[in-house]
């Protein structure tokens, strides 16, 4: 199950806002992420809340990854303060394909 590798590579890397995620690495820890909150929302509604606070810097980092595989910087992120289009477009912007040559936050190039 890759997707859970995904996830925990997530959490090794919590303080990694250097390099790439791919869009394979991103979407797995979402995909499981909100498996996650479905089940504890099931059960109650302040284990999501801790569990929000527990994966909120690993997704932060996770997400900055994904961008610069983009060829984005990771202060993308912060569109989301725009209400209702600004996660709209950060989402698209993390659908974005790898952005293979003269990616600045890539080591491979």
């Amino acid at each position: 199950m890759d997707f859970l590798n995904y996830y925990t590579v997530a959490f090794k890397k919590v303080f990694d806002f250097d390099g790439i995620a791919k869009r394979r690495e991103y979407w797995s820890f979402a995909l499981v992420n909100f498996i996650v909150i479905i089940i504890l929302s099931l059960v109650s509604k302040i284990l999501v809340l801790v569990y929000a606070l527990f994966v909120i810097i690993p997704s932060i980092s996770l997400a900055t990854r994904r961008l610069h595989d983009a060829g984005m910087s990771g202060w993308w992120q912060l569109i989301t303060f725009i209400p209702y289009l600004g996660a709209l477009i950060l989402l698209v912007l993390l659908v974005y394909s790898s952005k293979t040559v003269d990616n600045k936050y890539s080591s491979e190039h």
